[in-house]
């Protein structure tokens, strides 16, 4: 008996250790799914796990893009941004999570989201909260940032409308530039079928791009 107690109090310590080294190791698995200032999905883990929206209900794919951010960055410094940017990524998730949803960040001032939506009441209801809420002012050292962002958006029936996840974002961001070329908060695309060009495999107009409509976006 006393040596199967021996034996077990030697095992202790590395049981521990594996342990350990099991929780390390989900966290860095967790942790690389997220990006790291906003704690929100990445492109790829967003990508993955809003595909099961398709096989579901109705539903709106979001793509959100800042106006005018480079301008807080150059007027009050990058820590300014990144408060800015920490800021949305909080109000998006809340926003996302009320709504039955996800949301991710694209990286800089790109964000994206899909939520299920039921009605047209429900949809217009839905993109008006989110962009109520974007809008805000995010304090920072005193001062009060006013934030302003494009939205794009487009809403489908995956039981009647044929599309996959990557032509809805795409769609989505032709929105979203188009709200950001008009001066508006919103648009809403009228259906799936791209209607900008496309310069090296990346919608026109966007960044690292050159020719299309208008500058980079």
């Amino acid at each position: 008996m006393s040596e199967i107690l021996t034996s077990l109090a030697a095992a202790l310590p590395l049981a521990s250790g594996w342990s350990i080294h099991s929780l390390w190791m989900r966290r860095r698995i967790a942790s690389a799914r997220r990006d790291p200032l906003t704690g929100l999905l990445n492109r790829d883990t967003f990508e993955e796990r809003a595909s099961k929206f398709l096989n579901g209900g109705p539903l709106a794919v979001y793509f959100v893009d800042f106006d005018r951010f480079k301008q807080t960055n150059d007027t009050y410094g990058h820590a300014a941004g990144d408060a800015v940017i920490r800021a949305t990524g909080h109000r998006i998730q809340e926003w996302a999570t009320e709504n039955g949803g996800l949301a991710a960040r694209l990286g800089g001032d790109e964000f994206v989201a899909v939520t299920s939506v039921y009605s047209a009441g429900e949809f217009d209801w839905t993109l008006y909260e989110l962009s109520d809420r974007l809008e805000r002012p995010v304090a920072f050292e005193g001062t009060q940032l006013g934030v302003a962002a494009s939205i794009g958006t487009i809403r489908i029936d995956p039981r009647t409308e044929l599309a996959d996840l990557s032509a809805l974002l795409r769609r989505a961001d032709e929105e979203m530039y188009r709200a950001k070329q008009a001066g508006v908060g919103w648009s809403v695309a009228p259906s799936v079928a791209p209607t900008l060009g496309t310069v090296n495999g990346r919608r026109a107009g966007r960044r690292g791009t050159t020719g299309g409509i208008g500058g980079a976006a």
